[in-house]
């Protein structure tokens, strides 16, 4: 299978405190991979250099063979790669429908295509019926579920969400692994930061784990979470008895 995203040697320095630090990574095309790790480990800021948010100190990040350092947000989304971020901030007094129809605009230039695309991708999300609303009404996981269709209606090939599952309880958990689980059997490239670890282990098969910028970590989930750097850095003895045993953790 062809890899979709391969990073290479990434860094990224915001004055003496090291972000994110020689990281090397890949995705293959169809593949969910998690990338988790405590807070502060690079996480956010190594999906802000893939986009071009930032722009690495070194490195590089090829997507579908092009190289995408020094392209422009914009430009990396034209490519084929659509994000999520941390904190959801639709444009509050425009409905629904329109805030997705600011995604789907990249690929479809006329209205009446655009507004076609993004009620498609709110039926598939499970927004259709809340299409009139202003965003600003919208539930957490609402809004959680606005700023994944935003991403979708730009038609990606490779798909970065940002902790998309903060703040949700537990049955609201499930419906957002549901939806991801979806778009995996579509066939979509996605890459998750996530702190949910029940939501990463049902979902990656594939994870890497993050420390201080460093990469600790690379492999399936089994072995990862035995790895004792990353019981120690991040899950925590609990977690990896409480998964030994099969009783998992949240």
């Amino acid at each position: 299978m062809a890899e979709a995203l391969v990073v290479r040697n990434l860094s990224k320095r915001f004055g003496g405190l090291r972000a994110v630090q020689d990281v090397s990574f890949s995705v293959r095309e169809g593949e969910t991979l998690a990338l988790i790790g405590p807070n502060g480990a690079g996480k956010t800021t190594s999906f802000n250099l893939i986009t071009g948010y930032f722009r690495p100190d070194a490195g590089s990040v090829l997507a579908f063979g092009r190289e995408l350092v020094g392209l422009r947000p914009h430009e990396v989304c034209a490519h084929g790669l659509a994000r999520t971020f941390q904190v959801a901030r639709p444009f509050g007094r425009m409905t629904v429908l329109a805030n997705v129809m600011t995604g789907a605009f990249l690929r479809h230039r006329k209205p009446d295509r655009a507004e076609m695309r993004a009620r498609e991708v709110l039926d598939f999300v499970g927004l259709a019926a809340r299409a009139d609303v202003p965003a600003r009404d919208l539930t957490t996981i609402d809004q959680r579920r606005l700023e994944m269709a935003r991403a979708l209606a730009t038609d990606p090939r490779l798909l970065l969400l940002d902790e998309v599952m903060a703040g949700l309880n537990p049955a609201e958990i499930d419906q957002a692994v549901a939806l991801v689980e979806k778009l995996s059997r579509r066939g979509l490239t996605v890459v998750v930061v996530e702190h949910v670890m029940r939501a990463v282990m049902a979902l990656a098969r594939h994870i890497v784990v993050l420390d201080h910028g460093q990469k600790i970590a690379d492999g399936d989930p089994a072995e990862v979470m035995a790895n004792e750097g990353v019981i120690r850095a991040y899950l925590g003895t609990g977690y990896a008895q409480a998964a030994a045993s099969g009783g998992g953790a949240c």
